[in-house]
């Protein structure tokens, strides 16, 4: 018998993967707990109508994540800290730090996670950030390092 995978199983396959399987095992297991659906016209057609909104809806999140980036480009965010002679700063700039100043000054919500710092940011000066905004995307943001 031929099942639609509503999730993944193990052992078996992945969401959305039409498997073969016996009748008993689908009755019995797959089609009770709601782990799949048979393989009949009407739901082959419907699984195969939501592969194609899926892809629509990755693509849309991949432009808006181009989109994004270029207007990263443009961006600077200021950063104050602590600082003693010669440009040394007490302490380091944190990318918590940096997404809270992004969201102040320029009002974008990024998540700190997604940002990469090479190495903690211990003196005055500017930087750039890399942030991962898609699988296929990163950004680059400015940071300048300003003494307080």
């Amino acid at each position: 018998m031929e099942i639609i995978l509503l999730q993944d199983v193990k052992a078996l396959g992945k969401k959305g993967e039409i498997v073969n399987v016996s009748e008993g095992y689908a009755r019995n297991f797959i089609l009770p707990k709601k782990l799949g659906l048979e393989a009949n016209a009407k739901n082959r057609n419907d699984l195969k109508l939501q592969k194609a909104n899926d892809e629509k809806i990755k693509q849309e999140m991949l432009e808006k994540a181009k989109q994004f980036a270029e207007e990263l480009k443009e961006k600077e965010v200021q950063v104050k800290i602590k600082a003693g002679d010669g440009g040394r700063t007490f302490g380091s700039i944190s990318t918590k730090e940096i997404a809270t100043a992004a969201k102040e000054q320029l009002g974008y919500d990024i998540d700190k996670k997604k940002m990469v710092l090479k190495e903690p940011i211990k003196s005055i000066g500017t930087y750039v950030i890399t942030i991962k905004l898609h699988a296929k995307v990163n950004g680059e943001l400015r940071v300048k390092v300003v003494g307080a």
